[in-house]
């Protein structure tokens, strides 16, 4: 997308004047800015949102230039390490004794949020678009059954093993879940862009040409400064998220609601980048990408975030609950097993995405009414 302001006149920087002001404004307040009025976290909260607008506009350019599915990769992967770098932080400056449920409640949210809640509004919006979308199915598969395999295994099993209490790895434990984690991510990066990269690359029009938009790629200064200001706007997104977690946990209480409705929300501002992309893409009947964005983000959520957890419980003696409730496992095979289903034919409508909406409706009630 060309722009026409003076960057783009001046320095051939076709980015608009905004996206580039709004990430580093917005870092800027984070360390000068100390009072906790209301007025000041309204303004802060004005910056998230722009911060995560800017980071959708940066993510978009880096992905055009890349092509798929590298585009892709770059936003989960970037995402996910500053959400790690944020857990970890958290586990860190934690006190008590009790083994920590932070990285369990935090995966646990970017699942939910990801299958039921992401792809829901992907699927709807694009069904009432287009009544009917289309992707590669071996891509999508292959992507659901790594998915399946990795949460069962970091979020499941620990509830069935016997070395520790119940939701609990012993140590040896969780350094062999971190590294069949890696593992399987791994390998679902390998084949993503090596072995089948064909499985994820947008579907071709009956002409021949790729179903994307016909828009010259941008330059390599703009590119550049994309990927730079992509990074500043992810951390002012999860610094900022840091900073208005006391206020949001005053809001949660004052509310009466569980304390974990606090990581869902912060969870929620975390993928909304990755969301607001899949949206866009399911709107421009770019269903493959939405579906890129939304698989490899849950994949590299809990591929990246176990491993970092583990070597973070092995240098400090920290212990970790990976467990979830048995209501928690009732929504997540749901869930699992619903988008499954949906996908599994390479051709989507509009009753998929009501049902997983339902699910993610039924996720967030349950949570806040247990």
């Amino acid at each position: 997308m060309q722009v026409n302001n003076i960057l783009s006149k001046k320095l051939n920087l076709d980015l608009p004047i905004w996206t580039i002001l709004c990430p580093i404004v917005a870092v800027l307040a984070i360390f000068t800015i100390s009072s906790d009025s209301i007025f000041v976290s309204i303004a802060l909260g004005a910056a998230l949102i722009a911060s995560v607008l800017s980071a959708v506009h940066h993510a978009e350019v880096v992905a055009h230039k890349v092509g798929e599915p590298f585009g892709t990769i770059i936003l989960a992967l970037a995402i996910t390490v500053i959400e790690v770098s944020l857990i970890v932080a958290l586990m860190i400056s934690e006190t008590g004794n009790t083994p920590s449920v932070l990285a369990r409640d935090t995966v646990f949210a970017a699942i939910m949020i990801i299958l039921t809640g992401i792809i829901g509004v992907c699927l709807w919006v694009g069904s009432v678009r287009y009544r009917e979308q289309n992707f590669i199915k071996q891509g999508v598969s292959t992507a659901l059954i790594t998915l399946i395999a990795i949460s069962v295994l970091t979020l499941i099993l620990p509830n069935f093993t016997t070395s520790e209490v119940v939701g609990v790895y012993s140590e040896s434990q969780l350094i062999f879940v971190a590294i069949i984690s890696l593992i399987l991510y791994g390998g679902f990066i390998s084949l993503q862009t090596i072995r089948h990269r064909d499985y994820f690359l947008p579907q071709q029009n009956k002409d021949g040409t790729a179903s994307e938009l016909h828009v010259a790629p941008p330059n390599g200064l703009t590119t550049t400064a994309s990927l730079v200001l992509l990074v500043i706007a992810l951390v002012a997104v999860v610094l900022l998220s840091k900073k208005l977690s006391p206020t949001i946990e005053d809001m949660v209480f004052n509310l009466g609601a569980p304390k974990s409705l606090v990581g869902i929300i912060i969870a929620t501002v975390i993928l909304l980048p990755e969301g607001l992309a899949a949206f866009k893409a399911a709107r421009q009947d770019r269903l493959q990408t939405s579906l890129n964005l939304a698989l490899g983000s849950a994949l590299a959520s809990i591929g990246l975030t176990i491993p970092a957890v583990a070597i973070v419980c092995y240098f400090t003696g920290m212990q970790v609950t990976l467990g979830i409730d048995a209501k928690s496992v009732l929504l997540l095979v749901l869930s699992l097993f619903t988008v499954f289903l949906s996908l599994i034919s390479g051709r989507t409508n509009i009753q998929q995405g009501i049902v997983l909406l339902v699910l993610f409706a039924t996720y967030l009630f349950t949570t806040i009414v247990p």
